[in-house]
């Protein structure tokens, strides 16, 4: 069997992967009414932006201090992601820094992606976050790192990112729409504040200061290329390696 069908094999397979999710998921009335509701607005802002569905991605940013979810996107048309539409938060808890214990209400922080979608949730609906990653828990402080972090409706949060149920249903939709399209893996990524080199300075005798210098690495290689930061692996330390 040559190496060239093997590869289109495996394509076609995850492309039905795909189109079964998607199946799946309009399975559920929620998600049905997210397209009922939503779809012709998704399709407005991707006109706008001069993207197309074929090859869609996504890349969720969200920056704490401003509470505020970003989401960027590309086709396959396009090498560089662009600002798509930008939610709030419509509830907080914490403060600034990361997550490190089970009960701390704080938000994670750190390089993340979409591990789970839940179109049945006491949230309306909810897209999991891995965490804890590999380096949550290198750094974790106890034996219970705490899980079940999402991107969620329903406007209430013990360290989750809550949107309103009108919202959610939008980047639901969006979402679905990245898998289907053959992304496997959305992007995640959380930080404190906008990580400029004032912004970090003004925190320079924070504790966290040597962890956000580090998360600083990725911010920056998104701000100069508009690509998607991969770090290339996680150090015994709990630090991300660029």
């Amino acid at each position: 069997m040559s190496k060239i069908f093997i590869l289109l094999f495996f394509i076609a397979m995850n492309q039905d992967n795909n189109l079964d999710f998607k199946k799946e998921q309009m399975k559920f009335e929620r998600v049905r009414t997210a397209y009922d509701e939503k779809l012709a607005f998704v399709n407005k802002l991707l006109k706008q932006k001069n993207l197309k569905w074929e090859g869609f991605e996504l890349y969720l940013r969200a920056i704490k201090a401003d509470k505020t979810l970003e989401v960027w996107a590309k086709d396959k048309h396009h090498e560089k992601f662009e600002l798509l539409i930008s939610y709030s938060f419509c509830e907080v808890s914490g403060t600034l820094g990361p997550k490190r214990k089970q009960g701390d209400y704080q938000t994670p922080e750190g390089f993340y992606f979409i591990d789970r979608f839940n179109p049945v949730s006491n949230f309306y609906l909810s897209l999991g976050i891995n965490y804890p990653n590999a380096s949550d828990k290198i750094i974790g402080k106890s034996q219970d790192l705490g899980g079940d972090i999402f991107i969620h409706g329903d406007c209430v949060t013990v360290g989750c990112i809550p949107l309103t149920n009108d919202k959610i249903k939008e980047l639901y939709l969006l979402c679905i729409e990245a898998k289907q399209n053959g992304q496997q893996k959305i992007p995640v990524h959380i930080f404190p504040m906008k990580l400029g080199n004032e912004a970090l300075e003004q925190f320079k005798n924070n504790p966290n200061y040597a962890f956000w210098s580090n998360l600083k690495a990725g911010y920056d290689l998104f701000k100069d290329r508009a690509v998607v930061p991969v770090y290339k692996s996680i150090d015994k330390n709990g630090r991300y390696v660029w």
